[in-house]
């Protein structure tokens, strides 16, 4: 079975959480969606107030990386200005994309997805899109930044902003394809 993750935090871009979620579940993908804190009906909440299903929050997550990573084979990494600025600074989430990206795993990342991508240090000399005001960030990192709707480099397939999320989510499942091969 084809499983994927969504990693964001409280307060997510409500758009690039909801397309990308249910555009995998009707490829026949299970999906977990990761975040820090859930209510009590399991939900957690996106910054217009969209609530999504949160299966997984972090502690968990944390206590079974390996089992993320053994078993999970597509990742998105939503955006989301405020929730990225507080997500980008768990470490352990930092290093399972690392890890991730070492195992050439599709990630998907959208908007401010780019500083997770940044902060994990898996940017440096591959082209990376990301929300127009990370361009000096990527650049800094040492990747070369795109405004490209989507941009493909190895296992990452990026964008700038949810305008894009059709063409984006199409390229990220054809490049799933391609690495299942």
């Amino acid at each position: 079975m084809k499983k994927a993750l969504i990693i964001t935090w409280t307060g997510f871009q409500d758009h690039e959480v909801v397309y990308p979620y249910y555009r995998l579940l009707a490829e026949k993908f299970s999906v977990d969606l990761v975040a820090d804190k859930r209510d009590a009906l399991g939900r957690v909440y996106g910054i217009f107030g969209l609530n999504m299903p949160c299966s997984i929050i972090m502690e968990d997550f944390y206590a079974n990386l390996d089992h993320y990573l053994s078993n999970f084979d597509f990742l998105v990494l939503p955006g989301g200005v405020k929730s990225l600025e507080k997500l980008r600074l768990e470490k352990k989430v930092l290093d399972f994309i690392y890890q991730w990206d070492k195992l050439g795993k599709v990630i998907a990342s959208t908007c401010h997805g780019a500083q997770l991508l940044i902060s994990s240090k898996i940017v440096k000399g591959r082209k990376i899109s990301g929300y127009y005001s990370l361009e000096d960030d990527v650049n800094n990192a040492g990747a070369i930044y795109s405004r490209d709707p989507v941009v493909v480099d190895k296992n990452i397939i990026s964008s700038p902003h949810y305008d894009f999320m059709g063409e984006w989510m199409e390229e990220a499942l054809v490049q799933h394809k391609k690495w299942k091969q």
